[in-house]
């Protein structure tokens, strides 16, 4: 008997009988059983890698062993929704504690849990650490029944991560109050510098620590450089992504709101999410995105997090994210069920000018905008390589690789030339102006005097008689400006005040020495119809269906019915559509066209639970019952 009751808590039997998986993947397994086992843990895994059930198991282990419910910090309420209704469809009794139920639905909530039937309980940082949920914590510690704490998306914690929560530095004191309890903290993006904040903040000095790989192959990264954005951005979605779901980043809530608007005129499904929006819109555009196929999310970075849809097919920004955390996380959220997806971004040299200045004239203090300068030379040197990305990308998290063969510069190696002369001539323009009466000047003035134009300006200033008019007359203006813009990422230029006017920094003694070398990338037109990119990657049909699994005609039509069948499921519970199942385990299902509850039970993804709530539906929808 007590080899089948222990046989019962083990967490591969769990991960089969529950989630339908047949094995863990990568660190999974060795992470679950040392949290099962008590111990505390640590845990970096690339968005898509399989956080949640590092936790998940282990409670659902835990509880059956009678240890008592799990809490689950979580900073999103829509995040709390789609997991708990994703644990309670596949036969897990969770529920969450927010400021959407009303008084009754809430005490209901807190008696299912005092009396330790409930096995998980999600609820916000600020929840968890009020006083009289405490004093809740604290009975249920004294009747053996608190089981675990998993503190998600833990860089919150952490001043130098990319998403600073307050309300999380105060978790610190589930570690000094309840010791015996066992914590894990997950999080999908963290360098060196973060990392050791939240040892620190939340007390995890003993903790193991388990650092999956950062890399994501399925995404294939991209950044080109600006020229006319908007058009860039609809060639690429027309040619790429036609109907499929994706998120485009922009800084501005204007320019969210303008840029959804003009993806709407152009026919494509888009809709506008930022922090000043009214809540129910919000909601409303967030739903609309998790619930419906192909809509694309212009939205700032208020949108995002702990967003897990898995069919994301794109993210695009359309302006410089602050920093490396910050574009893995952004792009990290594209192809999370691992099919093939694409990161793509446009950047220039406003780019750059608006996040240096962003960080010279923010009010912190010089340590911190020194590191915050720091993180933005990393993300503009991933912007201006000529080589691998991804080699760059996984290189700032410490982690070594070779060429992926999957990002812009490996399937199409940019041409180089050197741009050290070209550099030389802008920066003595730079110092002539400002020998020639003191005078400051922007990028389009500096760019006619260079190339010989006389406007209007050249001649109120007399910058035509300058010994460095025309002498750049051989380069077009968009080689110019990319020497600026590397001048600018470099630092040998610094643009200054609201007309962002050029100066020389102390570094551009040595370049206009010729002691630093400049390589710069040939401008890349951009390939027509991008389809023969793909080839690359392990790709099938079009049409919003990413899935890395080939179907024949008539496995088409099944996935097709398969789909109708979900959403109907899907809308009846009030749940995303992947949530009841994923797009990979129905293509699983309509490839091998199972017979039998039995043979239907093989299939990835199919837990008890759904196996015994649609076994019999998605058999008749297969035609097979």
């Amino acid at each position: 008997m007590s080899q089948h009751a222990d046989h019962h808590h083990a967490p591969s039997d769990i991960l089969q009988e529950v989630f339908g998986y047949a094995a863990f993947r990568g660190a999974q397994g060795e992470i679950v059983e040392h949290v099962t086992h008590g111990g505390d843990a640590l845990v970096l895994m690339p968005t898509g890698g399989g956080k949640s059930l590092c936790y998940q198991i282990p409670a659902i282990a835990r509880h059956r062993a009678r240890q008592g419910v799990s809490i689950v910090v979580s900073p999103l309420i829509a995040l709390m929704h789609d997991q708990v209704g994703a644990l309670e469809e596949a036969g897990v009794h969770a529920a969450f504690l927010n400021s959407t139920l009303s008084s009754e639905e809430a005490a209901h909530v807190e008696r299912e849990m005092m009396s330790g039937r409930l096995v998980m309980l999600y609820a916000a940082p600020e929840r968890i650490t009020n006083p009289r949920f405490l004093a809740q914590l604290d009975s249920l510690r004294e009747r053996g029944l608190l089981s675990l704490f998993a503190i998600d998306e833990a860089h919150c914690v952490s001043q130098w991560g990319h998403d600073f929560r307050s309300e999380y530095l105060a978790l610190s004191l589930l570690h000094e109050r309840f010791p015996e309890v066992p914590r894990i903290a997950l999080t999908a993006t963290a360098d060196d510098i973060t990392r050791a904040d939240i040892i620190e903040r939340l007390k995890l000095e003993d903790a193991r620590i388990f650092i999956s790989s950062f890399d994501r192959p399925n995404i294939r990264y991209a950044i080109v450089e600006k020229d006319k954005p908007r058009d860039q951005l609809l060639r690429f979605i027309h040619d790429e992504h036609e109907d499929e779901a994706g998120v485009v980043y922009c800084q501005s809530r204007k320019k969210v709101e303008e840029t959804a608007a003009w993806l709407e005129g152009e026919g494509i499904k888009a809709l506008p999410y930022h922090a000043g929006l009214d809540a129910g819109v919000r909601q409303r555009h967030q739903d609309r995105f998790l619930r419906e196929d192909g809509i694309v999310m212009v939205a700032t970075i208020a949108f995002g997090m702990g967003i897990d849809k898995p069919d994301v097919r794109f993210v695009a920004h359309l302006d410089l994210p602050k920093n490396i955390e910050s574009y893995y996380q952004e792009t990290g959220r594209a192809g999370r069920d691992g099919a093939p997806a694409d990161a793509w971004m446009a950047y220039g040299l406003a780019d750059v000018v608006n996040q240096r200045r962003m960080i010279d004239e923010s009010p912190a203090s010089e340590d911190f905008k020194k590191v915050q300068r720091g993180k933005l030379d990393a993300l503009l040197a991933l912007a201006e390589a000529t080589d691998c990305r991804r080699v760059r990308l996984l290189g700032y998290f410490g982690e070594h690789s070779k060429p992926c063969g999957n990002c812009d510069n490996c399937l199409h190696p940019p041409a180089t030339w050197d741009g050290t002369e070209a550099a030389r001539k802008a920066l003595s323009c730079i110092y002539r102006f400002h020998q020639n009466g003191g005078q400051r000047f922007g990028v389009g003035h500096l760019l006619d005097v260079l190339r010989g134009k006389e406007t209007d300006k050249v001649k109120q200033y007399g910058h035509q008689h300058l010994s460095t008019w025309a002498i750049g007359a051989d380069l077009s203006e968009q080689q110019w400006r990319a020497v600026l813009r590397q001048l600018v990422a470099l630092g040998h230029v610094v643009a200054e005040g609201e007309y962002n006017t050029l100066a020389l920094s102390e570094t551009a003694r040595a370049v206009l020495k010729g002691e630093v070398q400049l390589l710069l990338r040939v401008p890349t037109v951009a390939p027509k119809k991008g389809k023969l990119s793909r080839t690359a990657r392990p790709t099938t049909q079009k049409g919003g269906k990413g899935e890395a699994i080939d179907l024949d005609d008539e496995a088409q039509q099944r996935f097709g019915q398969l789909k109708a069948w979900r959403a109907e499921v899907a809308k009846e519970h009030g749940l995303p559509a992947y949530v009841i199942f994923q797009n990979v385990t129905l293509a699983e299902m309509a490839k091998q066209h199972p017979r039998s509850l039995d043979e239907l039970a093989h299939i990835s993804g199919v837990g008890a639970k759904k196996l015994e709530a649609y076994g019999s539906e998605i058999l008749r929808v297969l035609g097979t019952d």
